[in-house]
């Protein structure tokens, strides 16, 4: 199916559609939501999906007269970006805007919009152009023949050249696969679960700003008393089982009890998400039988790197049995870990003491405190730390940028521009970073405009936003980050870079428009410098003495980072095995999904499988990444090569940037991803693995240990 790309201008009814509708912000001047004049109120919704439709249909138009292949690739480019400008303001205005009208009438355009994808992908008119320009390849840059290559593509996965009937049936299961994925997510929402936990007491006081009071009746006599008895209150604790919120109480609970209620609690909801993912796994499958696949996971995995899912399979579990000794040792030492704490040399280790035995255990070993390493983490720091990063390495300066009346959605959000002292703006970048209510629940990059070259004088500056929940405790007006923060703050900035930096002609091609399987390597790349006392130096400081985070204390903090490497990696392949087994050939009779994910437990990692629990059914990453699961693990072992490489030696020097960007992140999806990895690290980064490409392993399973 044709992608969500942006657009560029043909030399037709020059009309800048998005010129003219995106303004820079200037302070003073009003605009809209993200810059768009149509979204000063959240109808404006409306007028920008009645603009983008008609702008497309004249772009349509202009195609149908088989102008030039060049201004055909131009043209169609300009299609997607018109359409994808609107789908990506309404996905990030639904996960993060606290109007319900805005977040209202962004649904209503993001289904408007996916319907008016349908009829685009089915334009036998446009297909037949894409076709045209193909054949005359010759006649094209490189980039506008791969451009060119991807739509046909693109068009065919989505069932052009399928008969009319097959094709009705394609858009019906596609609508269906879009409506359950969004069922699947607003479930999570709608039902994270909670447990009651009596009395308060068992709950760690620095855990009460994650929890609501709650209370019951207790009936007590006076001793010695003959007269009925009486009722009091007895304070307590409803913990809702969100996965912020369980992951905290797993790691700080001393009550073992408690972490074992929460836990199944939270692995076991929302139900009503089992009849939705059998659905999706049926719909999927179906989906790749009539586009000729063997299955789903056949379907998603073709374009990409991997190419197979045996050869990813077979990948998976290569890794599986080199970690596996390493992963029973680790397990081992756990349990013994606990036997000795709780003073029972025969208690058994359970799923729900896995985080706060582990935890106990690096700072321990490390002395790590984790309050004290969170004190060196002002997130005002930790900005400071992302703009001395991209100017070491970039030659960049990383600076807030005022907001034009309209243009922010909550007072947090700060603009932020990327600027170069000889090639001016690089980009934009929105920073959402505070958690508040009914907000996108993660952290993620999301798009709202992608670069793309206009004219040989005028290029169109990529804007996304960088989105996470980082909390304020409640007896403090600074948030602190502990150090698992800072790495995502890190890793989702990787993917913002990919975005800024990237400089193609097409926005087809913009940053992260990679393949699956090798879209996560920035951000798991710049994870590292999360890590390295030489950046660390330059921005972690105490938020009351000012005090330089402590070589010690970062030393300590990489002594624990790898401590549980082999439990971590299994864990990993287990998600990455769940996925393609999933999605994977389908039995002829229909198969327990949970008893699946439990037998996989069972193979592939060194913990029981807690009966009861349904963990899978928040596993979100089944929507974006189904059958792609497995691209996390690629990424790492690409991004360790990487970093020892080409990084380690000199991670903050303007030649290592200069290499990154030349190499890689200027190019964004623009050249052949093999070679992308090829050209910056060398041959020995990637192996050939029967018909598809692997990722050497040896760099990581040496940095961890293995």
């Amino acid at each position: 199916m044709w992608k969500l790309t942006r657009r560029l201008q043909p030399r037709i009814n020059s009309t800048r559609w998005l010129i003219r509708n995106f303004q820079s912000g200037e302070a003073g001047d009003t605009t809209g939501l993200y810059g768009f004049d149509h979204l000063k109120t959240a109808k404006g919704f409306q007028r920008f999906v009645a603009d983008a439709i008609e702008r497309s249909g004249e772009l349509v138009s202009y195609i149908s007269g088989m102008p030039s292949s060049q201004e055909i690739i131009k043209a169609m480019d300009e299609i997607s970006d018109t359409v994808c400008c609107v789908v990506d303001s309404a996905e990030l205005c639904r996960q993060t805007h606290p109007d319900r009208e805005f977040v209202d009438e962004a649904n209503k355009a993001a289904i408007e919009m996916n319907d008016y994808l349908h009829h685009l992908n089915t334009n036998h008119t446009l297909y037949a152009a894409v076709k045209k320009a193909e054949l005359d390849s010759d006649l094209l840059t490189k980039e506008a023949s791969r451009t060119a290559h991807h739509l046909r593509m693109d068009f065919e996965r989505g069932g052009i050249h399928l008969d009319p009937e097959k094709l009705d049936k394609v858009n019906n299961l596609t609508t269906n696969i879009f409506q359950l994925c969004r069922e699947f997510s607003e479930n999570i929402a709608d039902d994270p679960g909670h447990v009651d936990i009596f009395p308060a007491s068992r709950i760690p006081r620095h855990l009460h700003h994650l929890v609501n009071p709650t209370y019951r009746s207790t009936s007590g006599g006076s001793r010695g008393s003959t007269r009925s008895a009486h009722k009091s209150k007895q304070k307590g604790f409803r913990i809702n089982t969100d996965p912020r919120t369980l992951s905290s109480i797993l790691q700080w609970t001393s009550d073992e009890e408690v972490r074992k209620m929460v836990y199944i609690q939270g692995n076991s909801v929302p139900h009503a998400n089992h009849g939705v993912l059998e659905k999706l796994i049926t719909a999927r499958h179906e989906l790749s039988q009539m586009m000729g696949c063997n299955s789903y996971a056949d379907f998603m995995v073709e374009p990409n790197l991997a190419k197979s899912p045996k050869v990813v399979t077979s990948f998976l579990q290569e890794l599986s049995k080199t970690v596996k000794p390493k992963a029973d040792e680790e397990f081992i030492a756990i349990r013994d870990f606990k036997r000795e704490k709780c003073g029972n040399p025969s208690a058994e280790l359970e799923p729900w003491d896995e985080t706060y035995y582990t935890s106990m255990m690096k700072s321990s070993v490390n002395d790590v405190d984790t309050a004290v390493v969170a004190s060196y983490f002002p997130l005002p720091q930790c900005i400071e730390g992302l703009k001395v990063l991209v100017e070491s390495l970039f030659g960049a300066t990383f600076h807030t940028v005022p907001l034009a009346p309209g243009e922010s959605w909550h007072p947090d959000v700060l603009k932020m521009s990327l600027h170069h002292p000889d090639e001016g703006d690089l980009g934009y970048l929105y920073l959402d970073l505070y958690s508040r209510k009914d907000k996108y629940p993660g952290c993620a990059s999301f798009a709202i405009r992608g670069g793309r070259k206009i004219s040989e004088t005028e290029y169109q500056l990529p804007v996304l936003a960088l989105v996470c929940n980082f909390s304020r405790a409640r007896d403090s007006s600074v948030v602190k980050l502990n150090h698992s923060e800072v790495e995502v703050l890190f890793h989702e900035f990787g993917h913002a870079l990919h975005s800024l930096l990237s400089r193609t002609d097409y926005q087809h091609f913009s940053g992260t428009r990679v393949a699956l399987d090798l879209a996560e390597m920035p951000s798991n790349l710049f994870e590292y410098y999360a890590w390295d006392y030489r950046l660390l130096k330059r921005f972690a400081r105490h938020h009351s003495t000012g005090e330089t985070i402590p070589e010690k204390l970062v030393n300590s903090l990489q002594g624990a980072r790898n401590m549980f490497a082999a439990t971590e990696m299994q864990r990993q392949v287990f998600y990455a095995l769940i996925d393609q087994m999933l999605f994977g050939e389908q039995p002829e009779t229909a198969r327990d999904v949970s008893h699946l994910v439990a037998e996989l437990k069972r193979q592939h990692t060194s913990w029981n499988h807690v009966e009861g629990t349904h963990w899978h059914i928040r596993f979100s990453h089944l929507l974006n990444y189904g059958a792609g699961y497995y691209s996390y693990l690629y990424a790492k072992c690409f991004a360790s090569t990487i970093w020892q490489s080409i990084c380690e030696e000199d991670p903050l020097s303007l030649n290592t940037g200069t290499l990154l960007r030349e190499k890689f992140f200027k190019h964004g999806g623009a050249k052949d991803p093999a070679e992308l990895l090829t050209d910056l690290a060398g041959k020995e980064i990637i192996s050939v693995h029967g018909e598809g490409i692997i990722p050497a392993t040896t760099y990581l399973l040496n940095e961890l240990r293995l």
